[in-house]
């Protein structure tokens, strides 16, 4: 099936729902299938509306100078990329209200049908089982969704000192951050990189906000981008 068109609310949000997942269109690294979907916006997504996508979004504008050397088809259009099949829900916010509408009738079929024919004692005993269940249920606490998070810190030039600025990217505080290993990654003119993996938990945690405060350290930071995200 592919994208819809972008320019209405049904395609953005086929475009956040799968970006929601990944870092890029197709594959592990940025390509065409990134410069078509990219091109086919008239703009950056509102960040308020599709997030995942404004992220995407944001990270691909980054390589606007390397568009015509990324691998892949460029004559293939936005369209033959995305989902195989699409069942949306056009308003992102009211999918848990149906996840947990669908939810609910699942938890009754599983103690039978609300038959009037029923006798008494058969429904008093199903509604004993369902708030049984009920109670089980909601005492199991559901772990924290959490996200590898790949980012590139790009130093000034070849005289930044590279390890104050890991120095002080590790001494952010932020709670749901734990930051993980790290190797310098050479550019060009001697200059290297930094690229350092962290776990973040989703509800805690803003990646925007925490480039912010990356970029924070202007005597030795000059820009960061989101190299890869993946779930846990």
């Amino acid at each position: 099936m592919g994208f819809a068109d972008f320019l209405s609310d049904a395609g953005l949000t086929m475009l956040e729902q799968w970006v929601t997942t990944r870092s890029y269109i197709a594959g592990y690294g940025p390509s065409q299938a990134d410069v078509a979907s990219f091109k086919a916006l008239p703009g950056p997504p509102k960040v308020e509306m599709y997030p995942h996508a404004w992220r995407w979004y944001k990270h691909i504008s980054s390589y606007q100078s390397e568009f015509t050397s990324l691998p892949g088809d460029p004559s293939k259009a936005y369209t033959t990329y995305g989902p195989e099949k699409s069942e949306l829900t056009i308003n992102p916010k009211d999918a848990p209200k149906v996840a947990e509408a669908e939810e609910e009738e699942e938890d009754d079929d599983l103690f039978g049908s609300d038959d009037e024919s029923e006798d008494e004692e058969a429904k008093k005993k199903r509604e004993e089982n369902l708030a049984a269940y009920k109670k089980k249920k909601e005492g199991k606490t559901k772990p924290a969704a959490k996200t590898i998070v790949t980012l590139d810190v790009k130093p000034w030039d070849d005289e930044t000192d590279m390890t104050q600025l890991e120095k002080n990217l590790r001494a952010i505080e932020m709670d749901g951050i734990k930051w993980g290993a790290s190797t310098l990654v050479p550019l060009a003119f001697g200059i290297k990189k930094l690229q350092i993996t962290l776990v973040v938990e989703d509800d805690k945690v803003s990646i925007d906000d925490l480039q912010e405060q990356i970029a924070g350290d202007e005597d030795h930071v000059q820009s960061t981008d989101v190299a890869a995200m993946q779930k846990l």
